[in-house]
Formats: structure tokens, sequence, C-alpha cells
């Protein structure tokens, strides 16, 4: 396919913060657009997010020069090559960057561009987008954060996410039935006990409480005012987000809100306390990104039958996610478009996850955009699991709705896995 025009444009996240928006047209006029989130709580080993640091304009946030890099280096050399598909604009803008976290010309600049050839690639073909990123089938199973804290939530409580797996739903929108109950339901709750304070970055709810064990509370409280039987209808799923909570020149993890820090083994041991606790099907980074010590001792004190995520750890980078698949740390991948820079790193990311038999799950960012290119890709990677927030606000109910249209496309075809995606 061959590049006729490609520009770019600073436009605004669900934070309201800068962001980067290219449009790749191709010769036969399609068109394609892809917008760039942007996250509060950043591995250390993510590809960089290229922002200006000017204090003057935007608080220092503006885009400026990565969208400089895309008019000025990045399209004329695309426009030169001449016929591309995927992986060929993906290797050509890798080798003008030359570095391994994207710092020359920022990842947010290639993947807009990567994203934006992808649309335009699928309209070329009269594809759907999730045909074009592998035509699968499988509708995911949702993964939805119901109380928001740590970096999302000015630290009220320290674990990141608490989220609710809708495990008795039989397909797609029963899933977001359930959701909707529990999430209101919890709603009530916290209105009762005047604890609700808003909703943190993902459209989690804000609460007033004391420890992470109230949290717990909430939520069980929640699904049986439901009516839904907590562990056999709706289970658990934890974002610790352990590398927000790790000193490592000390090896210790604190909750500053219960002003209680641990070793390391203390902490791995903590959470699985918490696992054998309550209904918790799924953790995600329960240690820091440079605590492997950790993630091996976390696995060993964990049943197989727990998924455990590495989001910091692997930062959808092949050579990380291979390392951890034979140090067996780990049995699942969060899977962040951003994090790696490409559309095709992105892919090769969730294949390598699969041929490992562990389980890619595809993520937004808690500073998301109304682009819903993490649905096509959930669906046409048959990934089996999608995380992309909570059940409110509109960049985040966008993709929800987005695969409840891509279900109604696929018709009969259509699958979908529920609690069987964990196993």
């Amino acid at each position: 396919m061959k590049i006729q025009s490609v520009s770019a444009h600073q436009v605004f996240d669900s934070r309201g913060n800068p962001t980067v928006e290219a449009e790749v047209t191709l010769a036969d006029g399609s068109q394609g657009r892809g917008i760039v989130p942007s996250g509060a709580s950043k591995g250390k080993h993510e590809a960089l997010e290229l922002l200006d640091g000017n204090s003057s304009r935007f608080r220092g946030k503006s885009v400026f020069t990565a969208i400089q890099n895309i008019e000025r280096i990045i399209g004329p050399e695309l426009l030169r090559k001449g016929d591309l598909d995927q992986r060929g604009v993906d290797t050509c803008v890798m080798a003008l960057d030359g570095t391994l976290q994207k710092s020359r010309l920022g990842a947010n600049a290639m993947l807009a561009v990567s994203m934006a050839f992808a649309y335009a690639a699928a309209s070329s073909n009269h594809q759907p987008l999730h045909a074009y990123l592998g035509g699968g089938t499988l509708l995911p199973f949702p993964e939805i954060q119901i109380i928001g804290g740590g970096a999302h939530a000015n630290w009220r409580i320290d674990v990141q996410d608490f989220l609710i797996m809708p495990t008795g739903a039989q397909s797609f929108a029963e899933a977001l039935e359930i959701t909707h109950n529990v999430y209101h339901a919890t709603a009530d709750v916290l209105r009762e006990r005047g604890k609700l304070c808003g909703v943190a970055d993902e459209g989690g709810f804000w609460p007033e409480i004391d420890s992470h064990e109230q949290a717990f509370e909430l939520l069980l409280n929640a699904i049986q005012r439901t009516g839904y039987r907590a562990g056999d209808d709706v289970a658990l799923s934890l974002d610790i987000a352990a590398s927000d909570l790790y000193d490592e020149p000390t090896h210790q993890y604190t909750f500053r809100s219960e002003k209680q820090s641990f070793d390391s083994e203390a902490f791995a041991n903590l959470l699985a306390g918490w696992c054998r606790t309550y209904p918790i099907v799924s953790i995600e980074d329960p240690m820091a990104e440079n605590d492997w010590a950790g993630w091996q001792h976390f696995r060993s004190v964990t049943p197989d039958s727990l998924q455990i995520i590495g989001d910091d750890l692997f930062v959808t980078n092949t050579e990380r996610i291979q390392a951890g698949i034979e140090g067996r740390i780990a049995n699942a991948v969060l899977i962040k478009p951003n994090q790696i820079g490409t559309v095709t790193e992105t892919l090769d990311a969730i294949r390598l996850t699969q041929s490992a038999g562990w389980k890619p799950v595809v993520s937004g960012r808690s500073g998301e955009t109304e682009d819903t290119f993490v649905a096509h890709l959930a669906v046409g990677t048959e990934a089996g699991q999608l995380k992309v927030g909570s059940f409110s606000r509109s960049e985040r109910m966008a993709k929800w709705n987005e695969v409840l249209r891509i279900g109604r496309s696929l018709g009969a075809k259509a699958k979908f896995a529920g609690r069987n995606a964990l196993l």
C-alpha cells in the first residue's frame, strides 16, 4: 500500500492532557486516524512518551516535538518508501528512531502513525479493523475497575485497582449487565455510608476509606445486594501496581495510607493471604518491576489457578516477556500498545504470550481517548480478555460499546469464553 500523506495534531486525553493524533491517507484515498493514550503509573522499561517539557505551555505536557517528528521525519520517509504493509511501516519507523525505548522520535509519535496506518489499511482492504489485526472472532472477557486507588485516586488507598470479573456471564452482553448492577450497587453502598467522594481516573469510585480490607468488604457487600454469588457469578481482581509502592534501595514495599512497610517476602505473603481470603481470580503486578525474586516467591505461594499478570514487569516487550516465560514468574501479560510503540510489536507480544500458553490481557491506559483500537485488538487477536477501566466515563464506555458492535457484526461467528478465558 502506498502512503499519500501523513499529518499529526495535538489533541487531548481523558485527563485533558495533550496527546498525539496522526492521520494517514493512502494512494487509493483510504484514511485512518490514531490517537495515543497515556499512563499515570508507568513502568521504568516502557517506551518513552515524548513530551516537550516547556512549563510555559500545557504545564510541560505539550507534544509539539513529537508532532514535528511525524511531519518532518516519519512522514517523508514513509512517502519515499513506496508500497508498505503494517510490518514494513513499523520497521521503517523503528529504524528511523534507532533506540531501545523509542527515545529519539517518541513512542507516542510512532504509535500514532502505526495505528493510523492500520485503520487506513483496513479501510483499503474493505475490512473492519479487528479483521485486519488478526481475523479473530472471540469477544473478550472484561476485567472492570469498581474502586480506584493509588496514583489514580491521590493515594487514598494504595492498591491501584479493585476490579470485578463477571464469571457467571454466558455472553459479553451479560457480562456488561452484571458489571452494571455491581457498579451501581457499589455506589449505593458508598452513598449510604457517606464514603463516596467521586470517581478516579479510570471511572471507578474514589471512596473515603481507611484500609484495603474495607474495599474488599464494600465490594462483597455490593455483590451480595445484587443477588449474585461472590466467587461464582462475580469474582474479584486486583492491580497492585507494586512498583509504585516499592523503594528499591531498601527493598521495602509501603502502604502509605496504612503506615505499614513490608520486605519483599512479607508483601508477597500478605497478597497471597488476600487471595486465600477473598474470591480473587486475577492479580496484576503484585511485585515491583525489578523485584524478580519477589515475583518468584509470590508465584511459589499462590495456586496455579490464580492469574498472575505482569504489566510494568513486561511492558509489552517480547524480550522481557520471554525472560518471564523462561523464569515462570507469571502466567499472563498485560498488553498496552503505547508501552512498546508500534502495532507490529504489540501483535508480536500477543503471539509470543499465546505461544507459551500464557494469557494476553489487552489494556487501555488511565489517560485514555475516544479511540477504540484496543477493542479491535482484543477481538482480532483472540486475546480473550480486555481491561480498559471502569463502567463510566465515555472514553471507557467507548471500548465496551465497540465490542458490542463488533459482536453484532460477527453475528453467529462471535464467540465468548467467559470465565474459561482465565483457564
